[in-house]
């Protein structure tokens, strides 16, 4: 295992590192889309794929974790520029102009951005959920995301956090959570239970999150 991922490791650095260099191209023709939307999730994927396995092998810390996180970092800036381009030229695309991958994609990005990116096409992905341009799941995500780098409460529990000091994965804290589950039934989304554990293998405990929340909440209000 440990063979597998280090020559995988190899490969895509010498990959990543070539297609770092080149400068973002503009999408010229619509029949272009799916091809160029598939080249931006490799890039973007790829890295953090090997990243998170690395990451369980050698732990946070190690310096081919941090050697994945930095060609990911690099690689996101062209792939940022690029969905920009994309969407700032067809507005949001159909699944028919970007294929199956296409919305997970322009959203990953999207996700993996500053918080103003995600703020600024905000209002394009509800109006793409308004018309079935885009699941709701997408939307869902990117409003938690946002909601959490203001430091706020999220809404629908789509983010986990690293915390340093106990070395491990927690939910962001969660607005009510005994009514989470109501929530995300309202837009079409499983249970907050179902999620976590297919996503992050993470166990939902309704008492310890309420009670993360509730600490979350005092040491706002002490701030």
């Amino acid at each position: 295992m440990k063979k597998l991922i280090f020559g995988l490791l190899v490969l895509m650095s010498c990959g990543c590192k070539n297609k770092s260099k080149e400068a973002p191209k503009a999408v010229e023709h619509q029949e272009n889309l799916i091809a160029v939307l598939d080249t931006i999730w490799n890039m973007e994927q790829g890295p953090i794929t090997l990243r998170d396995s690395l990451m369980k092998l050698y732990g946070a810390e190690s310096d081919l974790v941090k050697q994945q996180q930095a060609i990911y970092k690099r690689n996101h800036s062209i792939n940022e520029r690029r969905v920009k381009d994309i969407l700032d030229t067809y507005g949001w695309p159909t699944k028919e102009m970007a294929g199956e991958q296409g919305n997970w994609t322009l959203c990953n990005v999207i996700q993996h951005a500053d918080n103003d990116v995600r703020i600024h096409y905000l209002p394009l992905m509800r109006q793409a959920v308004k018309e079935k341009k885009l699941e709701p799941r997408f939307l869902v995500r990117a409003e938690d995301r946002i909601a959490t780098e203001r430091g706020d409460l999220q809404i629908y529990g789509g983010q986990m956090k690293y915390y340093p000091e106990t070395k491990s994965f927690n939910l962001w804290p969660v607005y009510d959570p005994e009514n989470i589950d109501k929530r995300r039934t309202e837009i079409g989304l499983d249970s907050i239970a179902i999620f976590l554990k297919n996503r992050f293998d993470f166990e939902w405990n309704l008492e310890e999150q309420l009670q993360r929340t509730a600490e979350f909440e005092r040491n706002k209000e002490n701030h």
